[in-house]
């Protein structure tokens, strides 16, 4: 087989090695930005915007105002009554000379533009881990925002004998899904309700597309597992959880069905909130005891399907 690659450029918020939680084996896991959801627990606020932006320690800051003087297009600026440095949420370039001169470590830049020849370089320097079943895992933001770009990467993985995996919210064209399907190994397929209202009220869309996608995947023999990001009075309730089961029951015995990791709600990524200047939505959420996790666990499993808690 042989594939002609066209070299692209594909944004990046992050890019994790020696990663054990997305997809079997040790993983490259490469993180795109832009996301089409909105989902109020979101754990990586940095990659939900395509364009750049500026993270931004403010307990460091000294108020030197030496970011705003070189920043060419004012994204830093002085508080015209209270004279604290400030940050837009827009107008970044990424070029990162605030970074560069920024005395105390108080600013970094999330997003990053990279070639597919770059991003085949960082992932190569891994390959030596991929003999435990592992390779590499493309997530977000959502991947599937930035199709062209993910595409070309994933075929070129796979052209290299790299197993590929995509973590999605599989919302998107279905025209997007079948060509990246053509490249992926497993996806790794998020469901995070299946009420339409109650998905558009915690993550900003409805989920009529995201389950049409998945059938699709399942129909079509592409391997699936299901990832379920478990959040306390939000989607664990007894219907929610049956619904899941009646959908999922004509593929239960369907090899391609590769079950149902649970994740449970934490509250990691709270502090990225705080440095991009915005409100995180959600304080209120409480994390599950032990004993609760367990009876989500069984419930599932008593329907046939294998389920693993996947604990940050």
């Amino acid at each position: 087989m042989t594939y002609t690659m066209i070299e692209r450029k594909a944004r990046i918020s992050n890019i994790q090695k020696y990663n054990m939680y997305d997809g079997p084996g040790i993983r490259t896991l490469v993180f795109f930005k832009g996301c089409p959801l909105r989902c109020v627990w979101c754990s990586n606020p940095e990659g939900q915007k395509y364009h750049h932006q500026i993270l931004f320690k403010e307990n460091l800051c000294t108020q030197c105002r030496m970011c705003v003087d070189v920043c060419p297009t004012d994204t830093h600026y002085l508080d015209p009554v209270t004279f604290e440095h400030k940050v837009k949420d827009t107008d970044c370039t990424g070029c990162g000379k605030c970074v560069d001169v920024c005395p105390t470590n108080a600013l970094a830049v999330t997003g990053e533009d990279k070639s597919i020849t770059e991003l085949l370089e960082i992932i190569e320097e891994d390959r030596h881990f991929y003999h435990t079943g592992g390779g590499v895992t493309l997530g977000g933001g959502e991947v599937l925002m930035q199709p062209e770009a993910a595409i070309n990467l994933l075929a070129m993985c796979k052209y290299s004998g790299i197993n590929t995996a995509i973590e999605t919210c599989g919302y998107a064209k279905r025209e997007v899904i079948v060509g990246v399907a053509e490249h992926t190994d497993l996806f790794l397929y998020d469901v995070k309700h299946m009420i339409p209202e109650e998905h558009h009220r915690v993550t900003g869309v409805r989920n009529e597309l995201i389950l049409d996608n998945l059938k699709w995947l399942l129909d079509n023999k592409h391997n699936v597992k299901i990832r379920i990001p478990l959040i306390k009075g939000v989607n664990d309730s007894e219907e929610n959880l049956r619904l899941l089961l009646e959908f999922l029951s004509p593929y239960k015995d369907f090899k391609n069905l590769k079950g149902i990791d649970l994740l449970p709600y934490h509250k990691m990524g709270v502090h990225k909130y705080n440095q991009l200047g915005w409100k995180y939505p959600f304080d209120d959420a409480q994390k599950f005891t032990q004993e609760e996790l367990v009876k989500v666990e069984s419930y599932l499993q008593g329907h046939g399907i294998d389920v693993a808690v996947i604990a940050h």
